[in-house]
């Protein structure tokens, strides 16, 4: 009998392996490069040493070794990368690469800041400046062609770092490639901006005007609400949105260490009449919890409070499931989020119950999906990962001979397929 369940679990795996398609991989880095412009030049961003007033301690010559990406979004032939400023020499923090004039054999293409050099620029005594952009983590386009993301003001050196400026939500038109509008954001929804570090945007295509975006806070515990017909902001506090002190145990890439990092990413479900489903995690956890968005678009609840039963836990994915971003693909019903602490892509179709036994792995790789960072979808529904080393860049060193940074891709159909998120 024990042969033969050894056998079929064998076989399992196997039909798992030959339905189930691997992610592609798209490009791999050993190191970021930026490549030369002229604006380069004109906007005094260095590729030289740069010699700083004597206020300041810090080198912004560009420092390839400095320069983590930590966001990746596609949009129609465009790949934008995020690089936040966690140490010093990054020349642009939101970052782009033009697809279709990467050459098919390369590999490691250079970026371009996006929308150039001098709009990421700092200043040479650290001087606010906002429409400048310091800092940013992560990144989504919405169904009207629009670049979303937080600008945290946050220069987070080493035991030294530096509030520039107040955060700042931005919105881009991706068809002009023009800014559409720019939100300070107050003082008495947040004091810093270091831990808005993912966002997500709710919005249909005949109502561009009436969008909402949903921004954890990883540091406050926090929910920030942005209502785009308003132009205002409100937040939301709640127990489930803390760290798992029981989940702050890290094994990756030989490193161990322990965070507390609370409320990491929000996705939303299929819109049922008038709202969605939202989902949502801290990135030091393995529970998932939920919320609505007529919950979250109300800004009277907010302020009122008393709205506790609103937030409810899901249940437990999992040991060692702890996800930093997840996304909810339409077309399956199923959750994809990327398993830090498994070096995994795993899954939950939301058709089925919320159990340990009904989450998968679909892809699994110890040295191309070290720390998956980001995981979104473009607007044709493929999914994108970034994997980048994080924990070994701080804790270590990485190999700059070896390829350290991984961007992957696939369609959640041919991701899916023979597992047990796939009900089709």
């Amino acid at each position: 009998m024990k042969t033969t369940v050894v056998f079929l679990g064998l076989t399992t795996i196997f039909l798992q392996n030959v339905l189930c398609t691997d992610f592609q991989k798209v490009y791999q880095w050993k190191q970021l490069a930026h490549r030369k412009q002229e604006d380069t030049a004109r906007s005094n961003i260095v590729f030289r040493e740069q010699i700083l007033p004597q206020q300041s301690s810090f080198n912004e010559s560009f420092d390839s070794y400095n320069n983590i990406p930590m966001g990746v979004t596609h949009h129609k032939g465009r790949l934008f990368i995020t690089i936040p400023r966690r140490r010093p020499g990054v020349p642009a923090t939101l970052n782009v690469i033009h697809m279709e004039k990467v050459a098919k054999d390369e590999q490691s293409p250079p970026l371009d800041a996006y929308p150039d050099y001098i709009i990421n620029q700092l200043h040479n005594d650290y001087k606010a400046d906002l429409k400048r952009i310091v800092s940013v983590y992560r990144s989504k386009v919405d169904a009207c062609d629009r670049l979303w993301f937080v600008d945290t003001g946050m220069l987070e050196y080493p035991d030294n770092p530096i509030q520039v400026q107040r955060p700042q939500l931005w919105i881009i038109d991706l068809s002009r490639d023009r800014k559409v509008r720019t939100f300070e954001i107050p003082e008495s929804i947040v004091q810093q901006g270091v831990g808005m570090a993912s966002l997500v945007v709710d919005v249909e295509i005949e109502s561009c005007d009436k969008a909402f975006a949903y921004i954890p806070d990883l540091v406050q515990g926090a929910i920030y609400v942005y209502s785009f017909e308003k132009n205002r902001m409100w937040s939301f506090n709640h127990s489930s949105f803390s760290h798992n002190p029981e989940r702050a145990n890290f094994f990756v890439a030989g490193q161990r260490f322990q965070w507390d990092d609370g409320i990491f990413s929000i996705t939303l479900g299929k819109r049922n009449t008038t709202w969605r489903p939202v989902y949502y995690h801290p990135m030091v956890s393995t529970s998932e919890f939920t919320t609505s968005t007529a919950t979250l678009q109300n800004e009277t609840l907010a302020n009122a409070g008393g709205y506790e039963s609103h937030f409810q836990s899901l249940g437990e994915r999992g040991p060692n499931t702890q996800s930093t971003m997840h996304h909810h693909d339409p077309e399956t019903d199923v959750i994809f989020y990327a398993e830090v602490n498994r070096n995994a892509i795993g899954c939950w179709n939301t058709q089925n119950n919320f159990t340990t036994e009904n989450h998968d792995i679909i892809q699994l790789d110890h040295k191309g999906l070290i720390y998956p960072t980001d995981l979104n979808a473009d607007v044709n529904g493929t999914i994108w990962v970034l994997a980048n080393n994080l924990p070994t860049w701080i804790y270590s060193r990485l190999d700059v001979n070896q390829f350290n940074f991984h961007v992957w891709r696939q369609t959640p159909r041919k991701a899916i397929a023979g597992t047990k998120c796939d009900l089709y």
